[in-house]
C-alpha cells in the first residue's frame, strides 16, 4: 500500500534556470550538440536531453521545449547554467542561433499532485501545452504523483503552495536525474539510466561524446547504473558511497538527494557499480557511514541489475 502523503501544489524552482536558443538554426544547432533529437521536435513536444563532454560525460541535463519554430527553451540546474551557456556558445560559429540566459525573464514552477493533473489534463509525458500564457511540460510521475514544469514570463500559477523539499523528493522518486555542479562530468549518460528515461536518441547524428555513448550502448559495456536508495542521514549530490567488501575505494556517487517527507533521512539516486549490488552493504560518505536501503525505481533497469 502506498503510504506516501499527498503532495499537491506549485513551488518556484529557485535552483533552476533557463537558456534560450533563438534563430533560424536554433533547433539544428541543439540537435548537433545534445543527446536527443531536436530536428524533428514539434511545438507540442518537450525533450529530456544531456550535454556531454568529448569524453561522453554529462556536463548538464535539460528539460527542453519549443516556444516557436525559431525559439527553444532549455531548463537546467542553475549551478551548471553559466558554464554550459559559455561552452555551448563557443560552438555556435556560423549557425543562425543566439544563446542567452533567460532565467530573469521567466518564472519556473514545479507542479505536483492533483494540481499537475488538472493543469496537464491527459497530456502524455514529455508533451508541452500552452495554458493561459504559460508553457506546461508534462513530466514523468513520481511516487504516484503527477508532475509538470510550468514556465511563464509574467504570471504565477494560482495553485496551493508546495515546499521545495517535497518537489526535490519527487524529482528523486521519478528516477530522472538532474545534473548539478557537484556531479558535472562524472557520468556517462547510461550510468544515470538516461537512455531508459528518454534522454538519449541513438538514431540521431553526431554530438560531443556520441561515439563513447553509442559504444557503451551497443557493446553492453556499462558496469555502473543508477538506483534509488533511502538512508537515515542527510545526503547530497556528489557524495561518495562505499561497499562493505571494498571499503578502501568508493563504489559510487549520489546523483541527487532530498529529505524524505516523513522527516527521517533522505532518498537518493545513487550511481553505483553493479557488482556492489550482489551482497554486503552500501554506506554513505565513508565505509562506516549510514547504510543505504535500496528501493524500487519506477522503471526497470537493464544489464541484469533490475
Amino acid at each position: 500500500m502506498n503510504t506516501t502523503p499527498l503532495i499537491d501544489g506549485a513551488v518556484p524552482l529557485s535552483d533552476w534556470g533557463v537558456i534560450r536558443a533563438h534563430g533560424a538554426d536554433a533547433a539544428s544547432f541543439l540537435h548537433s550538440q545534445l543527446t536527443n533529437d531536436f530536428a524533428l521536435m514539434g511545438l507540442s513536444q518537450a525533450r529530456l536531453a544531456g550535454y556531454c563532454s568529448a569524453k561522453g560525460r554529462l556536463l548538464a541535463s535539460f528539460v527542453a521545449w519549443k516556444v516557436a519554430h525559431d525559439e527553444l527553451l532549455l531548463a537546467c540546474h542553475a549551478s551548471v547554467l553559466a558554464a554550459t551557456l559559455k561552452r555551448l556558445s563557443m560552438f555556435v560559429l556560423r549557425a543562425k542561433c543566439k544563446l542567452s540566459d533567460a532565467s530573469s525573464e521567466l518564472r519556473l514552477f514545479g507542479v505536483a499532485g492533483p494540481s499537475a493533473r488538472a493543469l496537464a489534463g491527459d497530456a502524455a509525458v514529455w508533451q508541452k501545452l500552452d495554458a493561459n500564457g504559460a508553457n506546461v511540460v508534462r513530466l514523468p510521475d513520481a511516487a504516484g504523483h503527477a508532475r509538470a514544469l510550468w514556465a511563464a514570463a509574467d504570471a504565477t500559477p494560482a495553485l496551493p503552495a508546495l515546499g521545495l523539499d517535497a518537489w526535490h523528493w519527487l524529482e528523486v522518486q521519478s528516477g530522472v536525474p538532474v545534473i548539478e555542479a557537484a556531479t558535472s562530468e562524472q557520468f556517462v549518460p547510461q550510468m544515470l539510466n538516461f537512455e531508459l528515461v528518454g534522454g538519449v536518441n541513438f538514431q540521431k547524428g553526431c554530438y560531443p561524446g556520441q561515439e563513447i555513448v553509442a559504444r557503451s550502448h551497443y557493446r553492453g559495456t556499462i558496469k555502473r547504473r543508477m538506483f534509488l536508495f533511502d538512508v537515515d542521514a542527510p545526503a547530497t549530490a556528489g557524495q561518495e558511497v562505499f561497499h562493505s567488501a571494498d571499503p578502501g575505494q568508493p563504489a559510487g556517487m549520489v546523483a541527487n538527494a532530498a529529505p524524505r517527507p516523513d522527516g527521517v533521512g533522505s532518498s537518493a539516486l545513487v550511481e553505483i557499480k553493479l557488482a556492489a549490488l550482489d551482497g554486503g552493504s552500501i554506506h554513505l560518505g565513508t565505509a562506516d557511514g549510514a547504510p543505504l536501503t535500496r528501493r524500487e525505481l519506477p522503471y526497470a533497469v537493464t544489464d541484469g541489475a533490475g
